[in-house]
């Protein structure tokens, strides 16, 4: 596997720390990649054997009701640092909630109500998450990334808000 792909990077760089099940990296991809990078379980459990099969993973133990554990393979840390070093390319957003909002015009005015306040709670608890991962991060990396995910968290914030009621 010549050219890793951001999902399958993802998922070795998060194996550094030991060994992991399908649904522990989902959940840690969540936690830790959820403000800039998202990672859904189908991509997972596609990238998962791929990444087996070159070499890059070896199954580990089995779990809980037939759950697989993966551990990365010297390989697999070549290729992550490989990756790490070549050129990122253009970022993308891709954005659920502006993607509704582009369209919201579809919706009556009740329903774009609803979408508004549902994103302003989710933000706001998402604001409140990065504020508190500024305050813990332990290495100038994580506070940095910390701190992007409360900018983008304010960001939206302030789209909702310029959005008139009514």
């Amino acid at each position: 596997m010549s050219d890793l792909n951001a999902t399958a990077a993802a998922l070795l760089g998060l194996l550094h720390d030991g060994p992991k099940t399908g649904g522990q990296l989902v959940a840690e991809a969540g936690e830790r990649f959820g403000a800039f990078f998202s990672v859904t379980r189908s991509q997972v459990y596609r990238e998962l054997p791929a990444l087996a099969e070159a070499g890059l993973l070896r199954l580990g133990k089995q779990g809980p009701r037939s759950s697989q554990q993966y551990v990365l393979t010297a390989a697999g840390k070549k290729a992550f640092k490989n990756w790490l070093l070549t050129e990122p390319g253009p970022d993308h957003l891709r954005s659920p909630l502006i993607l509704r909002m582009v369209h919201a015009g579809s919706l009556t005015p009740k329903q774009r109500q609803g979408l508004v306040d549902t994103a302003r709670a989710t933000y706001g608890a998402d604001q409140e998450a990065a504020r508190a991962a500024v305050k813990t991060a332990e290495d100038a990396y994580s506070k940095a990334v910390a701190e992007f995910a409360l900018a983008h968290a304010k960001a939206v914030l302030k789209l909702l808000d310029a959005i008139p009621t009514g």
